[in-house]
């Protein structure tokens, strides 16, 4: 049973950054395409950023390309995203998710959820 932890959240001003954590226990990550799902109050859990299990493929959000960057060490078991250039409409919490098959976009396609980091952007 795979375990998930994410961590880095915080409140941050409009125009900053953050970077975010996910660190598992129990497996190893290197078998999983790892995401990155972010849900606001109110509104329905969307689909951020994923990356295959070597690192070969990424996947984006259209409103975080050119801010947000996915990555991952199988090594230490823990996938990030760096978060640049962070806006209010980011405000979310964030959740990293990993599947070992199905498409990547899709929350469905995960078996493994953690239980999520508050990132609050300030204007």
């Amino acid at each position: 049973q795979v375990q998930l932890v994410e961590s880095g959240g915080g409140l941050v001003q409009a125009g900053g950054s953050l970077r975010l954590s996910c660190a598992a226990s129990g497996g190893t990550l290197s078998m999983y395409t790892m995401g990155w799902f972010r849900q606001a109050p109110g509104k329905e859990r969307e689909f951020v950023t994923a990356i295959s299990w070597s690192g070969g493929s990424t996947y984006y959000l259209d409103s975080v390309k050119g801010r947000f960057t996915i990555s991952r060490d199988n090594g230490k078991n823990t996938a990030y995203l760096q978060m640049d250039s962070l806006k209010p409409e980011d405000t979310a919490v964030y959740s990293c998710a990993a599947a070992k098959r199905g498409r990547p976009i899709t929350g469905t396609s995960y078996d493994y959820w953690g239980q999520g980091t508050q990132v609050t952007v300030s204007s």
